[in-house]
């Protein structure tokens, strides 16, 4: 670095620019101590390099999902001398890609065609809320597509007669259930394997060095754990299901073994956040008992009421 730049300074509304920080935002860092105060030059608060580099420093942790109360930990370790080399590459790794999938890009015309050839907006406006398309700024007419594989799945389903509105409720249910695999394995295997890593803030380099590692072991063990639950409970359930279809006069359920019912994810959730989840099950049970209890209690009361109805034996 040159003499001139080592020297550079500022007054707050040039930091702000170069920055891209509002004057207010540094004003507010400041006060968190956040930001090393200005030097006082006469009636001037002038602003240096350091400043600028601390700045940017916030601006890509923030961008990385660190809180600000976060932030003031790690730079005060790195003020200290500690470094944040070793947090970054662990915060590298867990932000990389979870998957070999490489995004690809379709037009409208060719999106159209694998789905019968008539637009259907509303399918489109659903898709975009999902993620499974991402429209491209300036490009009214092409889409981003960060997982081709989804796609696919989903042309593949409406060829096979499924709607495309179904396809999507299906792949919001489904995505309710992963998202709270994906929590669960995150959960457990902070519990077994990160939290010496976490258990004090932040971990040194070498420690953050050696968790980044184990982050790219275990990176694709909950795939795998899910790819192999499912193949297991499609060999269970996938014959179970066929049978019962094949056999339509066979009676839906027994005593011994109802049929499941297939509850709505948000109503699932709901009762989740109310109950807790160790209580859903128990919750939803004693729901539907009251209100079969309800609604056997109002179809007495009506047929009593009815002098038109069947005879009181």
């Amino acid at each position: 670095m040159s003499e001139r730049a080592a020297a550079a300074e500022y007054r707050i509304e040039d930091l702000a620019h170069l920055s891209g920080a509002t004057v207010r935002t540094i004003r507010a860092y400041q006060d968190r101590g956040l930001l090393p105060r200005p030097e006082r030059r006469g009636r001037s608060n002038v602003y240096g390099d350091g400043h600028l580099a601390r700045l940017r420093q916030i601006a890509d942790l923030l961008d990385r999902g660190y809180t600000l109360a976060s932030i003031k930990e790690l730079l005060e370790a790195w003020d200290t001398g500690r470094g944040l080399g070793g947090v970054l590459g662990l915060v590298a790794e867990v932000n990389g890609p979870w998957t070999d999938e490489q995004a690809d890009r379709i037009t409208r015309a060719e999106l159209d065609e694998r789905f019968g050839g008539v637009p259907d907006e509303r399918a489109v406006r659903e898709a975009v809320e999902l993620g499974v398309l991402e429209p491209v700024p300036g490009r009214e007419d092409e889409f981003l597509v960060p997982s081709p594989q989804e796609l696919a799945v989903a042309a593949e389903l409406y060829t096979a007669g499924v709607p495309l509105l179904a396809i999507a409720e299906h792949l919001r249910e489904l995505r309710t259930q992963v998202e709270h695999i994906a929590t669960r394995f995150l959960e457990f295997t902070t519990e077994h394997v990160f939290a010496r890593y976490l258990g004090h803030r932040p971990p040194s380099d070498a420690e953050a060095a050696e968790a980044a590692g184990l982050v790219r072991r275990l990176r694709p063990l909950a795939q795998q754990t899910v790819d192999a639950e499912l193949a297991r409970a499609m060999r269970t359930f996938a014959p179970r299901h066929l049978q019962q279809q094949l056999a339509p006069g066979a009676p839906a359920a027994t005593a011994d073994e109802p049929r499941p019912v297939a509850l709505p994810a948000e109503t699932v959730r709901a009762v989740r956040e109310l109950v807790g989840t160790e209580n859903t099950a128990a919750f939803i049970a004693a729901a539907a008992e009251r209100e079969v209890h309800a609604r056997t209690l109002d179809e007495l009361t009506a047929t009593a009421r009815d002098p038109s109805g069947p005879e009181q034996s």
